[in-house]
């Protein structure tokens, strides 16, 4: 499995055509396929390309929504 940094992980904001990545409890999510992250962007609070591990602890969905998505590496620590 692939291994990322934070700042290879920036490079997958979904923006202008790039895959939309994110990272959660150090497993990396392709978010690309979901309709609610176009442009990289989850209800303007959430940005692809970045570990949103802290941030899902208060989402209202939590982190079992990102179970549908495929998971394509890891977070390096």
């Amino acid at each position: 499995m692939r291994e990322f940094t934070k700042e290879q992980l920036k490079k997958y904001d979904g923006r202008e055509g790039r895959k939309a990545y994110v990272a959660c409890e150090g497993k990396i999510y392709d978010v690309t396929s979901s309709f609610l992250w176009k442009e990289g962007k989850h209800q303007v609070v959430h940005f692809a390309g970045e570990d949103l591990t802290e941030e899902l602890k208060n989402a209202p969905h939590g982190v079992d929504f990102l179970k549908e998505f495929p998971v394509v590496g890891k977070l390096k620590k």
